[in-house]
């Protein structure tokens, strides 16, 4: 649904050039919730306004729904007519809502349809619809400084959704909301993708939002993505920063004989006894340095940091049991050599 391809972005900055994006390739699957995430600074922000041409890419193309919006951008008198009607198809959510406070709340949602020519009736009708959606349908006469922060985010997605969009861009949408009513929005937002079929990308630098919301991410650094793929597939990911961001984990090796991984659970994995089962099984104590669980797009999953007693050698069997199970095993230990290999050495000379 939205790709770009060799994505590049620079800036001129008093007299020197600044790169915020540096050959972005990006790829969101039509009706996925897809995250962006990344520190201040890091091209975050200019990527989600080239997706829409709000910013005009230096190099690349942006592709949404099977449109090529650079390429309309360069068509010379009929770019602007051309393109204005492809963003009607695209919405943007804002991090500080960009309401018009001289205008109520319904006028505020009509606005996009006013710009498109909409009759009035029908963009009245359109409007509190559309409130009633976002359950606002008690505020369409309310203005701006009459809402909470929360409410006035539900009425800037209203209004993006005015035209119908098939995507829905989000612009660190709770990042100026309190926990609470940031759970709220981003419940809004899955609960409008799976509704209306919407594809969202948004950005953010909470991994809480990605956790909650999204099906899929990327990591951006210094206007680049470093990783990108469905959060379950990050998870699964040996070395993966944005599974160690998502789930932090610390402790080290108590001791030279001693073997340290980190065990990643999710599926029915999540819910079973599987440590101690282990323990059990192969008579062998347990350390657990340190665990963290969560919900991830509604399923559980959980990363928790283990010692065994021995060195790598002497794990083969307890590895193998939690690969089994269906777990991801990463070793943490890097002071002796890495244990998948001595594990695929050991097993293959005792095959022989």
């Amino acid at each position: 649904m939205i790709t770009t391809s060799g994505l590049t972005k620079v800036y001129q900055s008093r007299g020197r050039e600044v790169t915020a994006l540096d050959g972005v390739d990006l790829h969101v699957r039509e009706g996925e919730v897809f995250g962006v995430i990344g520190q201040s600074g890091a091209g975050k922000s200019s990527l989600i306004r080239c997706v829409n041409l709000l910013e005009r890419p230096t190099s690349g193309t942006v592709t949404v729904d099977g449109v090529d919006l650079t390429a309309l951008a360069g068509r010379g008198r009929r770019a602007g007519r051309e393109l204005r009607e492809a963003r009607s198809r695209i919405g943007m959510v804002f991090q500080h809502f960009n309401l018009l406070s001289s205008r109520t709340v319904q006028a505020n949602v009509e606005l996009p349809l006013e710009i498109l020519g909409t009759p009035s009736r029908e963009r009245s009708r359109k409007a509190l619809e559309l409130l009633d959606l976002v359950g606002l349908a008690d505020k369409a006469k309310a203005y701006p400084g009459q809402l909470s922060g929360g409410q006035k985010q539900r009425v800037g997605i209203a209004r993006a959704l005015a035209g119908d969009p098939k995507v829905l861009l989000s612009d660190e949408a709770t990042s100026a909301l309190d926990p609470e009513t940031t759970r709220s929005i981003l419940q809004l937002l899955r609960d409008l993708n799976q509704r209306l079929g919407l594809t969202v990308l948004l950005i953010t630098h909470e991994m809480d939002v990605v956790k909650t919301v999204c099906d899929s991410a990327a990591l951006m650094k210094r206007g680049r993505i470093t990783e990108s793929g469905t959060v379950a597939e990050l998870l699964a990911t040996p070395g993966s920063e944005l599974a160690e961001e998502l789930f932090p984990l610390t402790g080290a090796a108590g001791g030279p004989d001693r073997t340290v991984v980190d065990v990643t659970f999710h599926g029915d994995a999540a819910t079973q006894p599987v440590i101690s089962q282990l323990s059990r099984t192969y008579n062998i104590d347990i350390s657990i340095l340190g665990a963290a669980m969560d919900t991830v797009g509604g399923r559980q999953v959980g990363r928790m940091r283990i010692e065994l007693p021995g060195r790598y050698e002497d794990n083969v069997v307890p590895v193998g049991f939690l690969r089994e199970q269906g777990l991801q095993v990463e070793p943490v230990d890097t002071a002796g050599p890495d244990l998948d290999t001595e594990i695929a050495e050991l097993v293959k000379e005792g095959a022989k």
